[in-house]
């Protein structure tokens, strides 16, 4: 067990029941300023954070805690609450103009943000919202603030860091700004409990944050195991999807961004079908997403870059799609491929795996965790694409490889259900509120 996993983060099996009899939060304010829980993943900012959130909120709601996730009203139509299922609630907060406002800009409407947040508590009794828990350095400003006002604790969840991505750049990518860097710096230091995905997060936010690791829990992200399934195999969902039944399919899905590196995938089928010609009336490579982020500096990139390596014709461009789809897409892949340059934890790794589907990734992040080297996936040191073809050689090579894996990742998939999580978050809720109080006795003592 890493040092800096919290006693949460790795609870002995009789600490659970203990923190259970103490009082769980009955209201929770959640912050996603940036992306809201109804966008579809996949699509502008929209990401493994959405599923999160989503997910996350109604397993809690399941267990009792009722949760309201505040977030940017992107249209002038929208109604100010949606219910997104029984017990969670989102509040669309108006804060600068609703279309066109890129991530960088969003600082600048933090005060407007927090403004709607404070409106939407002023309407209510006092201790409405027992906790606040922010997601991403944007909505941990405004959860900062709140939380000081309302008298509660606040737990936040970096998701990414400023630091660790600007250790590992793609090449072209922008550097994230000293303001970020600045405001994790600050948001650490205010948070009464930090959620990290993995023990490798948890020692970053101490070694680049000094974050208390005695603050800091690891819980795991979950997978929805009852969308993410094997279900009727890979032959059934080629066919729904109208690909070939025999082809080998290195699947990419996300966001398309530097940073995700759908590329360095492109780069490894060109040196696979260089070295390998007579693979390429076998071989078809599908990218599922959008541009975003840095990206959309040059939307059409990727498309010319396939032209440019001489493969255009192996691959498909295909826009973001629902998770139902998105589930068929990783069942009909041969492999997901990620080689992304930072993943705090990488979560369609996990739902690929689910869905019996191996994973090559970069070894990266939270990537390790998600995925076992050489079981249920591979993972590669660096982005040089000669490594990836190297494995594509071998999916191309071993027809049953997919399917030996595709088990054993199903099976490795399963330990990461989202009960689980939220159970564990719902135990760092408690835990918060405990130190939080303390803090106060001690204050006014």
């Amino acid at each position: 067990m890493s040092q800096y996993a919290s006693r949460l983060g790795r609870r002995s099996p009789s600490a659970a029941p203990r923190l259970r009899l103490l009082r769980r939060p009955r209201r929770v304010a959640m912050l996603s300023v940036h992306t809201s829980p109804l966008h579809q993943p996949g699509t502008g900012d929209a990401g493994g954070m959405n599923v999160y959130i989503v997910e996350l909120a109604q397993r809690l709601a399941a267990l009792g805690i009722e949760v309201e996730i505040f977030t940017r009203a992107t249209a002038g139509d929208l109604p100010p609450t949606v219910p997104l299922a029984p017990g969670v609630l989102v509040r669309h907060v108006d804060a600068g103009p609703y279309e066109g406002l890129a991530k960088e800009e969003l600082p600048a409407q933090l005060c407007a943000f927090t403004h709607g947040v404070m409106q939407a508590w002023a309407g209510h009794r006092p201790g409405y919202y027992d906790l606040v828990h922010s997601h991403y350095w944007l909505s941990g400003h405004v959860g900062w603030l709140a939380a000081q006002r309302w008298g509660v604790p606040l737990v936040h969840a970096m998701h990414t860091m400023a630091k660790v991505k600007n250790a590992s750049l793609a090449a072209g990518d922008r550097p994230e700004p000293a303001a970020r860097v600045i405001g994790e710096t600050q948001i650490v230091a205010a948070a009464d409990r930090l959620i990290a995905n993995t023990d490798e997060e948890a020692a970053e936010l101490a070694r680049h944050y000094d974050a208390d690791p005695g603050s800091v829990a690891v819980v795991h992200p979950g997978v929805n195991l009852e969308r993410f399934r094997p279900a009727d195999g890979r032959a059934a969902a080629r066919a729904r999807l109208g690909l070939p039944a025999d082809a080998l399919i290195p699947l990419f899905a996300g966001r398309i961004q530097p940073l995700k590196a759908p590329d360095v995938l492109l780069r490894a089928v060109a040196v696979l079908l260089d070295g390998r010609p007579e693979l390429r009336s076998k071989i078809l490579v599908p990218v599922v997403g959008g541009p975003s982020g840095s990206g959309l500096a040059k939307p059409e990139g990727l498309q010319k870059l396939a032209a440019r390596l001489g493969i255009a014709d192996v691959v498909r461009f295909r826009p973001p799609v629902g998770q139902e789809q998105l589930a068929d897409w990783f069942r009909a892949a041969s492999l997901l491929v990620m080689p992304s340059y930072s993943e705090s934890f990488g979560l369609v790794a996990i739902e690929a795996q689910a869905s019996g589907t191996p994973v090559l990734a970069a070894s990266v992040g939270g990537l390790p965790v998600a995925v076992r080297d050489g079981e249920t996936g591979f993972l590669v040191d660096g982005h040089e694409p000669a490594d990836y073809a190297r494995v594509l050689a071998r999916f191309a090579d071993d027809q049953a490889l997919t399917a030996r894996m595709g088990d054993a990742a199903a099976r490795h998939a399963r330990s990461f259900g989202w009960d689980a999580a939220a159970a564990a978050t719902a135990d760092v809720y408690t835990a918060a509120i405990q130190s939080y109080r303390r803090r106060v006795r001690s204050h006014h003592g």
